[in-house]
């Protein structure tokens, strides 16, 4: 019996890194939940399953509206509700701007941005009317400070920080909308085909020395899902070892 027991989650991005850590935490604390990503979701559900926790498989891509539409359709048919929304799918891009082309761009801002957007959307209408419900959007440390050839990427986590901050305001007092913004994190999304030994290396050279655990983020999402964030809303916790300090 966890503290999220008879609640019903929904993370996007479930298949690897934070979204199956998250997805993981959620179930052990007691939550149903769906895990919804383009790519295969069964070895997060497998995991959920197997520690005795409840889980739903969908595919969706979050920059698709009609897909996501659909999830939230069958998800909240297959699960009664949702209480908690954790808006994690996102992809990242290390490229200087005057290399960066259009299409780099859209496919950045398709899934970080708008994906936020249509996701937040559907939860929202639902919490709404429900009357009650958690929306944790996943950002980065750096909407927060920018580096040289992360622009887009950057832009595009600033922009999720400012979706959060408006939907609290619009949404209170019955939904809590807020954001996570990690720091380098031992995912995919810092292996070396997605960054560049150099940044890499960066990545280390803040305050704790180190990069940070899945699991690490993934207990800040527990606390915003939780009773304990019942007076949280249009908030941006930081898990980034001290990379940056707004």
């Amino acid at each position: 019996m966890g503290q999220l027991n008879g609640k019903t989650a929904l993370v996007t991005g479930g298949a690897r890194g934070i979204g199956r850590a998250i997805a993981q935490a959620l179930a052990a604390d007691g939550a149903l939940v769906s895990v919804a990503d383009v790519r295969d979701c069964t070895e997060t559900a497998k995991a959920i399953t197997s520690a005795g926790g409840l889980a739903l498989e969908f595919s969706c891509d979050v920059a698709r509206e009609d897909q996501v539409e659909a999830l939230f359709r069958d998800a909240i048919e297959r699960m009664d509700g949702v209480d908690i929304v954790v808006s994690n799918a996102g992809v990242i891009l290390e490229k200087p701007l005057l290399e960066t082309s259009l299409a780099d761009y859209e496919r950045v801002m398709g899934v970080n941005l708008r994906g936020c957007f249509l996701v937040g959307r559907a939860a929202l209408r639902q919490m709404s009317i429900q009357k009650s419900g958690r929306l944790i959007n996943i950002a980065s440390d750096l909407g927060f400070g920018p580096r040289e050839k992360f622009s887009v990427y950057s832009a595009s986590k600033s922009g999720v920080l400012g979706f959060t901050r408006a939907w609290a305001r619009e949404f209170g007092p019955h939904v809590l909308v807020n954001a996570i913004a990690p720091g380098p994190v031992d995912t995919e999304m810092l292996a070396l085909d997605q960054m560049s030994p150099e940044w890499r290396a960066k990545e280390e050279q803040i305050p704790l020395g180190r990069v940070g655990k899945p699991a690490e983020i993934a207990s800040v999402a527990l606390f915003l899902a939780g009773p304990g964030a019942s007076f949280v809303t249009g908030q941006a916790f930081g898990p980034n070892g001290g990379s940056v300090m707004p």
